[in-house]
């Protein structure tokens, strides 16, 4: 039998997110269910016509929402506050714009601070350490030190007494952490051997694998 939610996708840094997310969200409401397609990307499974019909963009991941009308949602940030606006019925994950206004903007912007900086600088250094077919030297460490000076903007927040990015106090754990720490956590890929020169974020990534739901999710997909 079909379950509420299907997420196509696969275990990249931007696919961790919405499964981490979803195994999150499981934790706390057990009704919760989805099923799973998972893409080949090394196919390029995602440029076929029947995906680009669901994410013109052709990337993973992509949810598809069957208990409203197959409504699918794509971009990692966008699917993210969509489950936690319809399936985080207490706001465990986030804050509801109306009545934690200012919790609710910080969560939009570390989110876009990951999605316009981490993610994409972080996507480069992987792939000029990785993939390029050419080595460019100039590209590795502007890639490279970007991705570091990111890093640091990250650790400023964490060192101001928090745990976590978003919330009062030392924070909550929140669709801010898992966006942004979904890339983080993959650092050794692009040359970045360790955390040490940031402890506050290392101590965050490790409290996020250390969580069940979190580290439940960072396999889903795998065929």
């Amino acid at each position: 039998m079909s379950k509420p939610l299907v997420l196509y996708t696969f275990p990249t840094p931007n696919g961790v997110k919405v499964s981490a997310f979803l195994e999150e969200l499981k934790s706390v409401y057990p009704s919760i269910e989805y099923d799973v397609e998972s893409i080949n990307i090394s196919k390029n499974t995602q440029k076929e016509p029947w995906f680009i019909k669901l994410n013109p963009n052709g990337r993973i991941p992509v949810l598809v929402d069957r208990s409203r009308n197959n409504f699918p949602v794509f971009e990692t940030g966008a699917i993210l506050l969509y489950l936690q606006q319809h399936y985080d019925k207490e706001n465990k994950f986030g804050w509801d714009p109306k009545v934690d206004p200012e919790e609710y903007s910080q969560t939009l912007q570390w989110i876009f601070f990951a999605n316009s900086g981490v993610g994409p600088m972080q996507g480069q250094l992987n792939h000029f350490m990785k993939a390029a077919p050419v080595d460019i030297p100039y590209a590795k460490q502007r890639y490279y030190d970007e991705t570091k000076r990111l890093y640091g903007v990250l650790e400023i927040r964490l060192s101001q007494d928090r745990d976590w990015l978003v919330g009062p106090g030392r924070g909550v754990f929140s669709i801010a952490d898992i966006n942004a720490i979904s890339w983080v956590r993959v650092h050794v890929y692009g040359g970045i051997e360790s955390l040490d020169e940031w402890p506050n974020v290392k101590k965050w990534v490790e409290a996020a694998h250390a969580r069940p739901g979190f580290s439940a999710g960072l396999d889903v997909g795998r065929s």
